[in-house]
């Protein structure tokens, strides 16, 4: 497997706007993820992950360090040139499933495909939202908007979302955080199947042991540091 993820001593910190003491959030970070991998990143709350997370999808830029994905260099990229990155070659699952909640479930599966940056339109784009939505279970609830559907339902429906535009990457951030046990064993069951069937390489970060568990490594941020599993 050839490495898809490539962190060289990337650090973060943020400056006070009133000129007070800087927070550093994590520095010296090296990671390597190969392409197909599925890695689990674990810590406290507050330790960084998320703003890891963010580094490697092109939300948020490094203090310092190089990030590579794909062979692309982040910190090359125009504002232009990383939303359309972030669109084609990134898919995102968060906590909350942020789907709209005036659209059907079938119009927010599309919404990624609408912003311009693919060729997937029309006829094509909806056969590959309902195509989507029946590897995640959810055929019958396609016409329902997100208020008439369950918790679990929602984040199957923002899986179908993040892969709509056929990403290589999956970044989940406590993709389970607000879902009860047997749904967050059905979702982890879905993103472990799909990282297997797609070859899709899956970074989580997660407060959760056993969805940790499920994926192939583990690392920790804590104390400003990532240590390797």
């Amino acid at each position: 497997m050839s490495s898809f993820i490539e962190l060289n001593n990337v650090s973060k910190s943020y400056g006070s706007p009133y000129g007070g003491e800087v927070l550093d959030v994590f520095s010296g970070v090296n990671l390597e993820i190969k392409e197909g991998e599925a890695v689990a990143i674990v810590g406290p709350s507050g330790s960084g992950k998320s703003t890891l997370l963010n580094v490697i999808g092109t939300l948020d830029q490094p203090s310092s360090g190089e990030v590579q994905v794909d062979g692309r260099e982040l910190s090359a990229f125009s504002p232009d040139e990383a939303s359309a990155f972030r669109n084609q070659t990134i898919g995102f699952i968060f906590q909350s499933h942020h789907l709209l909640p005036q659209c059907t479930v079938l119009e927010n599966v599309m919404v990624p495909a609408l912003a311009g940056h693919g060729d997937l339109s029309g006829d094509a784009l909806r056969k590959r939202a309902e195509e989507l939505l029946a590897e995640v279970g959810l055929s019958d609830r396609m016409h329902h908007r997100p208020a008439e559907i369950s918790g679990g339902e929602s984040q199957r429906v923002a899986v179908a979302r993040a892969l709509v535009n056929c990403p290589k990457l999956l970044l989940a951030d406590e993709p389970t955080g607000a879902l009860d046990k047997a749904n967050s064993d059905k979702l982890v069951d879905l993103l472990v199947t799909l990282n297997d069937k797609r070859n899709l390489t899956l970074l989580a970060v997660t407060h959760s042991a056993e969805v940790a568990s499920r994926m192939g490594v583990t690392h920790r941020l804590d104390e400003g540091g990532l240590i390797l599993g």
